[in-house]
């Protein structure tokens, strides 16, 4: 046992190691994946009995720590059944897990939406409006380059190994809050102001698989790939579209996640499929209106890729 640690928080390890093992040989999950030192860092007192929360003062009292003060920012509302604390980027945050009761809300809105997930545009709206793309990791992508080059000159375990560790951390956790920011501020005007939202049911793993192949079986458009995947991931559309669930969930709204087979090649207004009808990524123009409307030469018809 560790020397002056309180002993719930190692119970709660090995739970937490059992229902993973559990879970594995039910074939409910993968194996299990140990976590490394210096990442994920956490720790959960499971025991209620045990923890003191004083909103007024900002302070909460945990067993072998003592009271410690918090930067509040949001109320905690029912009852606490456990706190979990973690470590990133060399600050320590506070999670607290309530339980209370709480009504089923009406939507506000009746309107629906379609929304199309891309990368030169981060969605499209089937309305017309759209979200420009944030590409946080682009924004930081040089300074992050020059951060991990000095700290691959440094001497590795060193105290200056260690402070260029600390900077590229810093940059990692700026990506991460801005990117964290940009969709939370997206799914709330969203999930707001609809009732329904249909999305399409991306596999972002499948999608950002590398292109470089195998010794017998080379790749082909490599590096354009490579960046097409550093794009993709950089969206966070996974997130959005988890945010989006719970946030609509909130407001009483429904999202539907729909296959996105053929929906860039399906036109909106007669139903067409076909692969030219997307010659680039910008701009559809469907080939069946197109040759059977002589107008429609004139003015070609944009659309966003999905339909619904």
């Amino acid at each position: 046992m560790v020397e002056g640690c309180a002993v719930h928080p190692l119970q709660q390890s090995l739970k937490d190691l059992e229902r993973a093992y559990t879970n594995f040989f039910a074939k409910r999950a993968d194996f299990p994946r140990f976590k490394k030192k210096g990442q994920s860092e956490s720790f959960r007192y499971p025991d209620p009995k045990q923890i003191k929360l004083d909103q007024g003062n900002n302070r909460i009292f945990l067993p072998k720590l003592g009271w410690l003060r918090y930067r509040n920012s949001r109320d905690v509302l029912g009852t606490v059944k456990n706190v979990t604390m973690s470590q990133s980027c060399g600050k320590w945050f506070v999670s607290i897990q309530t339980e209370r009761e709480v009504e089923k809300h009406i939507p506000k809105s009746s309107r629906a939406i379609g929304i199309d997930m891309g990368v030169i545009r981060f969605a499209t709206l089937s309305d017309g409006s759209h979200l420009a793309s944030l590409n946080s990791f682009r924004r930081h992508e040089t300074a992050l380059r020059k951060a991990q080059q000095a700290m691959s000159r440094k001497q590795k375990f060193s105290n200056n190994w260690r402070k260029a560790k600390a900077r590229v951390q810093r940059i990692h956790s700026r990506i991460g809050n801005t990117r964290h920011d940009y969709l939370h501020k997206a799914t709330t005007a969203i999930s707001q102001n609809h009732a329904i939202v249909c999305i399409e049911s991306l596999q972002v793993r499948n999608m950002s698989k590398s292109a470089k192949g195998n010794v017998k079986n080379l790749g082909r458009n490599v590096r354009a790939k490579s960046g097409l995947n550093k794009s993709i991931l950089d969206q966070g559309w996974f997130e959005f579209r988890r945010q989006l669930d719970y946030k609509l969930a909130w407001n009483g709204g429904y999202l539907i996640a729909v296959p996105p087979q053929n929906t860039s090649r399906t036109c909106p207004c007669c139903g067409h499929v076909s692969k030219d009808n997307r010659q680039t990524q910008a701009r559809f123009l469907c080939v069946d209106s197109y040759a059977s409307n002589a107008a429609s030469r004139k003015t070609p018809m944009l659309s966003g890729r999905s339909t619904f």
